[in-house]
């Protein structure tokens, strides 16, 4: 019998590169491959890409180039792919990387299996249609290997909202909706399979809407599901935090007290000019809504600084958002042009400016992130144990608000939901103690010392 072919696969950017990457290798182990972490080994290399940013898409060449030596020494390495650098670029990638044997973009990866087959023959294939038929109906079940105690789970892919800096919908097209019953049962599977944590996935989730299904709606027949004991969801537009939805964060007690809203800029001039739908006012009033149903939610945001025609004075509208409001969590960037989207072609701002802004908002940030987690110092909370730390006797878990705690407790087993003191807030993660305490059977949600909130 003859051994196993050999997949490595690696994923750069979101979340739902994650999964897809997860439903690949499903793809191909129904194939015939097995996963190698060790990439001199494969038969197979996928390299499943991000495009939001040009820097991400530039890794992308500078690791294909890596690949070349390998190539040469193994010419029947196979090398592939994937994600939203191959739809955006397609076969330009083969013109510019011979190697590449196969470019698969995200919404045709369940035709991967056939395309290899094309390329074991010697052919060269490139497949970023946007097909008629819905993958998910044609890829094979989970393997039956154990899930990661968190999971993640798509539940909608695209997006319809055209931000002038954003080349989603051109990558993954129009949003579209999973059936909620395809849904339910795939999250049974990951359950039945060990996941205690779903994250629901989407370029913008929040707008899930498959016959008469809302998110909201959604997210309380998951609540239902035996043995699920923490949802989440990312990542949302403003304009799509319907009431419903609010309500759900006060009303289903396994959906997390976190939230991920990203909101870009603190100016109403910029956020036009970005397309965004949405003006600060809009934001505040939903930020003040969740406030008062779920006191203690966590609220973690992206921003842009420095997109085409920002001003100081705009900039300085960012900063007293983010005073006013106070992020547990925010992911900020200078603004770099996307080709084929609306901003790509307008005057950019001198780089000095941006990254001087920049790191004057990431400081702010980069403080109130600090002092949110110095809030959770000396209280005791459900931490979900995921796996084991670096250290000897190291696990690591995370808390409802989605911070990683490091604690030494070599006797816990991955998910359980433990009450653990915590001790120490250390510069991204924090540190507690786990004494033995009997295990709780459900969330509890102590959301009593929450960071900096709008005043209500």
């Amino acid at each position: 019998m003859s051994a196993a072919k050999k997949l490595f696969i690696k994923t750069y950017g979101c979340q739902m590169n994650v999964y897809d990457s997860e439903r690949m290798v499903d793809a191909m182990g129904a194939s015939g491959y097995e996963t190698t972490t060790d990439v001199s080994d494969a038969d197979l290399i996928l390299l499943n890409t991000c495009h939001i940013r040009e820097k991400a898409g530039e890794k992308v060449y500078s690791d294909l180039g890596r690949l070349r030596k390998l190539k040469k020494a193994k010419p029947d390495l196979l090398i592939g792919v994937a994600g939203c650098v191959a739809q955006a670029e397609g076969a330009e990638i083969i013109r510019r990387m011979p190697i590449v044997d196969l470019v698969v973009g995200p919404q045709t990866y369940h035709r991967l299996p056939d395309m290899v087959r094309k390329t074991e023959l010697g052919l060269k294939v490139v497949d970023t249609e946007f097909p008629a038929e819905d993958k998910f109906d044609f890829l094979p079940r989970h393997a039956k290997t154990p899930a990661s105690v968190s999971a993640f789970l798509t539940i909608q892919e695209g997006c319809d909202k055209f931000c002038s800096f954003c080349v989603v919908p051109y990558t993954r097209g129009q949003e579209v909706s999973r059936p909620a019953a395809k849904i339910l049962a795939e999250a049974q599977e990951l359950v039945d399979r060990g996941a205690v944590e779903i994250s629901l996935l989407g370029q913008n989730v929040n707008a899930y809407a498959n016959d008469n299904w809302s998110l909201a709606k959604l997210i309380g027949a998951l609540a239902k599901i035996d043995g699920l004991a923490r949802i989440r969801y990312t990542t949302s537009h403003p304009k799509d935090m319907s009431d419903d939805l609010i309500a759900a964060h006060g009303d289903i007690e396994k959906l997390m007290p976190s939230l991920h809203l990203p909101v870009q800029s603190g100016s109403d001039r910029i956020l036009k000019a970005m397309n965004r739908q949405h003006r600060v006012a809009d934001y505040t009033r939903t930020i003040e809504k969740l406030c008062r149903i779920k006191p203690g939610i966590a609220l973690s945001s992206d921003f842009i600084v420095g997109f085409p025609g920002e001003e100081e004075s705009d900039f300085a509208q960012t900063m007293a958002l983010c005073e006013e409001i106070g992020f547990a969590m925010a992911y900020s960037f200078v603004y770099s042009p996307r080709p084929g989207t609306p901003a790509a072609g307008r005057e950019e701002i001198e780089a000095s400016v941006k990254t001087e802004r920049l790191h004057r908002l990431q400081q702010l940030l980069s403080n109130q992130q600090m002092q949110f987690q110095q809030s959770m110092v000396g209280k005791t909370m459900p931490v979900l144990i995921e796996k084991q730390g670096r250290e000897p006797g190291q696990m690591v878990g995370k808390t409802p608000w989605l911070h990683s705690v490091h604690l030494v407790a070599s006797e816990l087993t991955k998910g359980q939901i433990l009450p653990v003191e915590i001790v120490r807030s250390d510069k991204n993660t924090l540190a507690g103690e786990y004494h033995g305490t009997k295990r709780l059977d459900k969330p509890y949600s102590d959301n009593s010392f929450a960071g900096k909130q709008i005043p209500l």
